[in-house]
């Protein structure tokens, strides 16, 4: 039993191994967030998109926190790299309040504002690793994660060609 909650644990907070690539983890980890998302675009009525979106970043929140203490002993480190969870939030943080038309084009920008913004760290982000466990791997993603709706939604009045308007 003690060797399958560890399997668990591990699944879901390498966001099913994909935090174990050895070359950007964070963005091999969020790639199945994005699968979900193009999943969750095909239902045809909006607002259960909205209500599954949130209910897949309310879900991943909540294991990034719960699994945050477990994954810092289990890899002998703060915010070890192949903990994944918190990107995945973040992900679904941005497609919760920026998407467009396009499904494909959602998924790409999200992709790539989220993951851009995640790395950089602008301020509040950076300071919020500095936060106990799990609640410091999440609210640094989910800060990142708003400068990314924030950046997405102006491009899209900016320059909404690339957003296939």
């Amino acid at each position: 039993m003690k060797r399958v909650v560890q399997f668990v644990r591990l699944t879901l907070a390498t966001s099913f191994g994909f935090g174990f690539s050895p070359f950007a983890p964070g963005t091999a980890g969020t790639l199945p967030a994005v699968l979900v998302y193009i999943l969750i675009a095909q239902i045809p009525d909006a607002r259960v998109q909205v209500w599954l979106i949130a209910l897949s970043l309310a879900a991943s929140s909540v294991l990034t926190v719960a699994l945050g203490p477990w994954a810092e002993r289990y890899w002998a480190r703060k915010d070890p790299r192949h903990y994944v969870i918190d990107e995945v939030a973040g992900y679904f943080l941005v497609v919760l309040f920026f998407r467009v038309e396009n499904v494909w084009l959602t998924a790409v920008w999200a992709f790539l504002a989220a993951r851009f913004f995640d790395i950089v760290k602008p301020p509040p982000a950076r300071q919020l690793e500095a936060l106990p466990e799990g609640w410091g791997m999440l609210l640094d993603d989910l800060a990142a994660s708003i400068y990314a709706v924030v950046f997405l939604h102006i491009g899209v009045r900016l320059v909404p060609v690339l957003f296939g308007m």
